[in-house]
């Protein structure tokens, strides 16, 4: 398996060239901020989780498990945007980032450890 520099950041921090390419991966565009601040290489809104499974989890760290196993179910018919992912980290590094508060259990978190295969 080929090495794949995957990270994940909260879009609301300060963008660093150490981020590599950045690819928000989140159905919503971040509430207040600007394109510009975020400096997004791609938005890959269609890589998010449904709204009914984001409603559902509502971050309780007791659905976390059934979050990740319910997210990866989503992701089977979505290979191809998986593999492309996989692909550009393994060519330099890719940083997922998102909105959400929680920075351990929210859907990046869970894409990066899927695109890992630890998930």
């Amino acid at each position: 398996m080929p090495h794949r520099d995957i990270r994940i950041k909260r879009v609301y921090e300060a963008p660093d060239e150490a981020d590599g390419t950045r690819i928000l991966v989140d159905r919503l565009w971040p509430r207040g901020l600007k394109k510009e601040t975020a400096r997004v290489d791609e938005w890959l809104k269609e890589i998010a989780p449904s709204a009914g499974l984001r409603k559902w989890y509502g971050h309780d760290r007791a659905r976390w498990p059934e979050f990740k196993a319910r997210y990866a179910r989503e992701l089977e018919d979505k290979t191809e945007l998986l593999d492309r992912l996989r692909r550009r980290a393994a060519q330099g590094r890719v940083t997922l980032v998102f909105a959400s508060r929680e920075e351990r259990y929210c859907n990046a978190e869970a894409l990066k450890e899927i695109l890992e295969g630890t998930g």
